[in-house]
């Protein structure tokens, strides 16, 4: 892959053989943005996991202490709920099966569907459209529930989605590039402690194997894992 000077200047700053304290790698992943735009610092972490295995597979939702502007687009399907009481909880994208029809014509402008459980046999035919994007809702998740405006309320606050891929390893973004060192420092480390709760009961040795950080288009930081 060809890379631009801006981003071979910047490496040069990161030993590949080290692994920073949290501290000096937050210091570091500032150092070595290099987007004219406020860029997210992104956090990777491999985990010790069979995801062939079902029991195995983390997914779940989080809201950080600090939230960081990102946008989620939260679409509410409960045929109860009224535009006054949408417009009350700054709820935009609501109704209930003409929004099911739109989405098998395509409609996908939204990151969230909350749904009330009548409305998941509809939901259940469209799993070729929604679940490669990770948009079917899940009562696991909390996006199936009796209260779907409670639920979206906390996903417009900075609740979100996560997920391990296929090899076990998982992608968030955890900050802005522009937020303060301790606030980054605090949502990094909420991150880590919130997984370290759901280690699977059938793995053996540590959860977490890796941990690294890295901006917007900049290198990856590896991080000690306390």
């Amino acid at each position: 892959m060809h890379r631009g000077k801006k981003y071979l200047n910047v490496k040069k700053l990161v030993d590949p053989k080290k692994v920073y304290p949290l501290d000096e790698a937050i210091d570091l992943v500032k150092k070595t943005s290099i987007t004219k735009f406020d860029g997210t610092i992104e956090l990777t972490m491999k985990l010790n996991l069979d995801t062939t295995k079902a029991e195995q597979q983390l997914r779940g939702n989080i809201a950080l202490p600090h939230y960081f502007g990102k946008k989620v687009r939260v679409l509410v399907l409960d045929d109860n709920l009224t535009k006054e009481k949408a417009h009350e909880h700054h709820i935009t994208l609501f109704g209930g099966s003409e929004q099911i029809t739109k989405i098998k014509e395509g409609w996908l402008d939204f990151d969230v569907i909350v749904t009330t459980p009548k409305f998941m046999p509809e939901l259940s035919k469209l799993g070729k459209i929604l679940g490669p994007k990770n948009l079917m809702p899940n009562p696991k998740l909390g996006t199936v529930t009796p209260n779907p405006v409670h639920v979206a309320q906390d996903f417009l606050k900075g609740k979100y989605s996560y997920r391990t891929d296929t090899y076990g390893n998982i992608h968030v973004g955890i900050a802005k590039v522009s937020a303060s060192e301790k606030a980054i420092k605090e949502n990094v480390e909420a991150f880590i402690n919130f997984i370290k709760t759901k280690r699977p009961s059938t793995i053996k040795g540590d959860l977490i194997q890796k941990i690294y950080l890295c901006s917007s288009m900049g290198p990856s930081i590896k991080v000690q894992i306390n």
